[in-house]
């Protein structure tokens, strides 16, 4: 299929090189940090905070696999919306803090109603901010820095992540649940005042849903683009795949090492707070490994790290395990965040539909995410968490071989990379 050729990505004509040191991208920075816990409520803390609550892995699974779901129906739309919208800033203030409501009234409220409509409100109204973080990005900074930027996001992300989950074990033990919305009500703060200080005159909303300056190029094309492009497809298929089974692999270490020490906050702040810190070193590199050996490479070494991680899971059951195993998923899912955007961005490149694209490649990933809680949840009553564990590997497998057929359509191949 032909697309309309841009140069899209670069700065407008005159004005300087755009650094870290600029205003509005150290606001970035920040509000990366700080959504690290402000866009996800309670986030991974909720199923072991639940789980000492009375709350079966079943019921757990279900709650994650609806409230998913719902929130799926509403990210293509979230997409085409930042696609078309100049108010990207406010498409990320709103869910801040519609989503900070939500968990704080979560923790008062621990019955089935509150619960329910807290994490589907949640998955809704966070829906909007990847697609609105990805288009800022790109309007701040152009295609030819995207991919490095989009590494600089994920470090900033992850580190918050993992300030944030210590910062939560500490507060846990000297204050209690009051520690817990204290911080909560911090970041949602933090993660409001570093979006009113990113300069709204500075963000290009051509470039950022994948289009030029304005040159008499042809506009944006039709939405039949996304089921025209194979490599959009596929990769799709893929996430899809190695989701379904890397997601629940994470929760169910926490509900089981939760249940087994009943310390739900400081132990799920440790199981996740090890692949929050590799995901921080994964960050700094995966710019440096795109350009050394390529977008391609890059995916591969992803996709092998899941059937690793879940054999090491269902082999042991001592608490040491969560090392190796999560440290594997800050590997495997921290190159996926960064190679995801950069993917999409490069296959749709000059069509004028990044976001709604990358939105639509979150929502299949998100339908293998969310129909795997369900799942696993019926594995682990019918043969235990290390069940669940083996399946959810061994179908990585089937990730790996369909990247390595399609690789090329997936990752196409820049100048830049090795």
């Amino acid at each position: 299929m032909t697309k309309p050729v841009h140069a899209a990505g670069r700065p407008a004509e005159g004005s300087p090189q755009r650094g870290i040191s600029d205003r509005s991208l150290f606001a970035l920075a920040l509000l990366n940090f700080f959504l690290a816990d402000a866009r996800d409520g309670l986030g991974p803390f909720l199923d072991a905070f639940l789980a000492t609550n009375g709350w079966s892995a079943m019921q757990l699974g279900l709650i994650a696999t609806v409230g998913g779901l719902v929130g799926l129906v509403a990210t293509p739309l979230c997409g085409a919306l930042v696609d078309g919208s100049s108010w990207k800033r406010a498409l990320i203030a709103l869910p801040v803090v519609l989503v900070t409501i939500g968990a704080l009234i979560t923790l008062i409220f621990t019955n089935e109603v509150v619960v329910w409509t807290g994490q589907i409100m949640t998955a809704v109204v966070g829906a909007v901010i990847g697609p609105a973080l990805a288009g800022l990005t790109l309007g701040l900074v152009g295609e030819k820095m995207f991919s490095g930027q989009i590494s600089r996001n994920e470090f900033w992300n992850h580190g918050g992540n993992f300030v944030s989950l210590f910062a939560t074990y500490f507060a846990v033990t000297a204050f209690g649940i009051n520690g817990v919305i204290g911080l909560m009500i911090v970041t949602a703060l933090g993660a409001l005042a570093a979006i009113s200080a990113i300069d709204p005159d500075r963000i290009d909303h051509k470039v950022a849903r994948g289009l030029a300056q304005d040159k008499g190029e042809p506009g944006p094309s039709g939405f039949k683009v996304l089921v025209k492009e194979r490599g959009l497809i596929f990769l799709s298929i893929i996430l899809l795949i190695f989701h379904f089974g890397n997601a629940p692999m994470g929760r169910l270490l926490a509900q089981d090492f939760a249940i087994e020490l009943n310390t739900p906050f400081r132990t799920t702040a440790i199981i996740t707070g090890v692949a929050q810190f590799a995901m921080i070193f994964v960050a700094a590199l995966a710019p440096w490994l795109i350009r050394r050996f390529g977008l391609s490479s890059v995916f591969i070494l992803a996709l092998m790290a899941l059937p690793i991680r879940g054999v090491l899971a269902a082999s042991f059951d001592s608490f040491w395990v969560i090392y190796p195993v999560q440290l594997l998923d800050g590997i495997g899912a921290g190159l996926l965040g960064i190679a995801t955007p950069v993917a999409v961005e490069r296959i749709l490149k000059g069509t004028g539909r990044f976001n709604v694209g990358l939105a639509s490649v979150m929502t299949v990933q998100g339908i293998g995410a969310s129909l795997s809680n369900g799942v696993a949840g019926w594995l682990t009553t019918k043969g235990g968490y290390a069940l669940s564990h083996l399946v959810g590997g061994g179908i990585a497998a089937i990730a790996i071989v369909m990247f390595l057929i399609y690789r090329h359509e997936i990752a196409p191949k820049q100048a830049t990379d090795g």
